[in-house]
């Protein structure tokens, strides 16, 4: 059974990189055909799709968030990572890392408790 789980600061100030790790058992993340996302929810908005990181490494992000997004992996330790850049306040929320069998959030089938993250100096 696969289990995720996000770690990583909680308190990032603005204009800081904030930087969340997934930590992935029960599969390898190279194995096909899972694709591995960045998934968050700000209070009171819905859940905000990120990015994701495929099984054999291609990465694709949200267009919105794409000049500030970095998703990468390290295979070794079965994690994979975001970075987020010059955050403000509006990228407070609670971020989920999550599976997918395709591109689509609507394939999602796992995903970890979630991890708040504030932006605040």
């Amino acid at each position: 059974q696969v289990q995720l789980q996000e770690s990583g600061p909680g308190l990032v100030k603005p204009s800081q990189t904030l930087s969340l790790t997934c930590t992935v058992s029960g599969v390898s993340i190279s194995a096909n055909y899972y694709y591995w996302n960045w998934i968050r929810q700000s209070p009171g908005k819905g859940l905000e799709w990120i990015g994701y990181i495929t099984y054999i490494g291609t990465t694709y992000y949200s267009p919105s968030l794409k000049s500030r997004t970095s998703i990468a992996r390290d295979t070794s330790k079965n994690q994979f990572t975001l970075q987020l850049s010059s955050v403000t306040p509006e990228d407070t929320a609670v971020y989920f890392c999550a599976r997918t069998t395709s591109g689509y959030v609507e394939t999602l089938d796992a995903w970890g408790q979630g991890t708040q993250v504030t932006v605040s100096s």
